[in-house]
């Protein structure tokens, strides 16, 4: 029988992608930042247009334990609203390997 994991154990993952609903009239930056944000992975800025039936993704390759999703606009009078986020996520390991 396989052994279960405990609750706290933090798996480290795979951020491969994100999706966004979102309507407005800004140019959003995406980052993702590791804890601490020590990690950062700066995604394809996305541009938006007031009304479209295209939800974009943009692409990320980034593999921390946790992220952290900012979401910026480039100017201060842009205006936006998110009514979906994706987060592609795949677990590819039980926990960093020993240092020594």
């Amino acid at each position: 029988m396989p052994k279960k994991s405990s609750g706290s154990e933090e798996v480290i993952n795979h951020y491969g992608a994100v999706r966004l609903r979102v309507n407005g009239s800004a140019n959003l930056n995406l980052n993702l930042y590791s804890l601490d944000e020590t990690k950062a992975s700066v995604l394809l800025s996305l541009p938006l247009q007031s009304l479209t039936n295209i939800e974009p993704t943009r692409l990320s390759n980034f593999t921390q334990q946790r992220t952290k999703l900012e979401i910026r606009t480039t100017q201060i009078n842009e205006t936006f609203q998110i009514s979906k986020i994706i987060v592609f996520v795949k677990p590819v390991a039980k926990s960093y390997p020993q240092q020594n």
